[in-house]
């Protein structure tokens, strides 16, 4: 029978999970409840009882008590959470799992969601879906419900979007197992008959990759494209580190400038060493490094706003990146490209880094460019890093094909060489 697990605090939230699983027992779904809760009394009856989920995180349930710190406690029942789910779902009693919550209960089924595999359902209901979820759903699949209202009590507003979420948990799990076992035990990542590339994105890099993309797909490589939104790069360097690629093509750096220049859109500061720390064979180049993203116009920070700005959707603004930031660029790229392990080769269009940065537009700036390929090229000097100069812009088709050319021919290498 298709069953879905509830996981959450069943002192504070226990009213409202009784619903949840009354609604997905009318639907014909069998549940299994999970109580993560500590201090207070569980309000209904649990499947998994909140000493056992300690005992899962190695902690005693009346040690959590006696010392009376929500903060190790949440951390704790996080923790124990997750290897819960991990054992159901191994044993074939999760195809999904619905939570709801606020900053603690999303915490804590969070953890549990991440860890489980891409492609099982995990619907979280959270009066902080409206705010930055980057901390919750991390590299995962997580569906994030707006509660609209606190969750505190069954109301003309929170019914209807706790039924929507039943209703959606119900779908996703019935659908999945009706697909079969194909796709409730997909294969993993890198294990299939075409090997794995990933490849980074932005739209004002999108004409570029895509024809990078569609030369690799040509030469039986699978593409995996990602957004560099920040968690997008994250997730390319996660999945990089666990060496699911044959090959990365990391065309798209803009993270990197919102790391240096304080954007909103950085993956942090080990953006651009996976690939290189797990050998893995790597064309680089310079996308979008001549802009810093920040939110909207009214949001831009005053010490941005005597720069170069265009409005580049009601949600992002950027700003050109000047001489002196674009050298600091060239250096942090080289000194991450200088630790690569494996096959490394830097592909310079030097026509222009973005749509914006192509001649012609606005944020052509040659002076700002030649700085930028200047540190790039003294700070690789001596290394194993190849530099390719192209007279074209990014977003040039020919480009890209070059790059996707130059990957291939690193791939190989690096395996005749192994």
């Amino acid at each position: 029978m298709t069953s879905v697990v509830l996981v959450g605090t069943l002192d504070t939230k226990g009213v409202e999970y009784g619903w949840l699983r009354e609604g997905l027992r009318r639907a014909g779904i069998e549940v299994v409840m999970v109580d993560t809760g500590v201090m207070g009394e569980p309000r209904v009856p649990a499947d998994v009882p909140r000493a056992e989920v300690a005992r899962a995180a190695g902690a005693d349930l009346a040690g959590l008590r006696a010392a009376a710190d929500r903060g190790a406690a949440v951390t704790t029942m996080a923790r124990g959470a997750e290897a819960t789910l991990l054992r159901l779902h191994a044993e074939g009693r999760l195809h999904a799992v619905l939570a709801i919550g606020g900053s603690g209960g999303t915490s804590i089924a969070t953890r549990a969601m991440r860890a489980l595999p891409l492609g099982v359902p995990k619907v979280m209901v959270s009066s902080m879906a409206s705010g930055d979820v980057s901390p919750y759903v991390g590299s995962s699949d997580i569906t994030m419900m707006y509660s609209v209202v606190d969750i505190a009590g069954l109301n003309t507003i929170s019914e209807p979007v706790l039924a929507n979420a039943v209703a959606a948990v119900a779908g996703m799990a019935r659908a999945r197992e009706r697909a079969g076992p194909a796709l409730r035990r997909p294969a993993p990542l890198g294990s299939g008959s075409r090997p794995l590339v990933a490849a980074s994105m932005a739209g004002v890099t999108t004409t570029g990759v895509d024809a990078a993309r569609e030369r690799l797909t040509a030469l039986g490589y699978e593409v995996l494209v990602f957004h560099v939104s920040g968690t997008g790069g994250r997730t390319l360097e996660t999945l990089a580190g666990q060496g699911v690629f044959a090959g990365v093509l990391d065309l798209t750096l803009s993270e990197i400038a919102d790391d240096l220049c304080g954007g909103i859109l950085t993956a942090g500061p080990d953006r651009l060493t996976a690939a290189g720390r797990a050998g893995i064979p790597q064309v680089v180049s310079l996308g979008a490094l001549d802009m810093v993203k920040f939110g909207p116009l009214e949001s831009l920070p005053e010490r941005a706003r005597y720069r170069r700005v265009r409005v580049h959707n009601p949600s992002i603004t950027v700003i050109r990146t000047t001489e002196a930031e674009c050298a600091e660029l060239g250096r942090r790229v080289a000194a991450k490209l200088r630790t690569a392990t494996g096959p490394t080769e830097v592909c310079v269009p030097l026509q222009g880094l973005s749509t914006l940065g192509a001649p012609g537009g606005p944020y052509h700036d040659p002076a700002a460019d030649r700085a930028l390929f200047s540190a790039l090229r003294e700070g690789l000097r001596g290394s194993a890093a190849a530099v390719r100069d192209y007279d074209t812009h990014i977003n040039d088709p020919a480009f890209g094909r070059a790059a996707a050319d130059r990957l291939h021919a690193v791939i190989r290498a690096g395996r005749a060489a192994a």
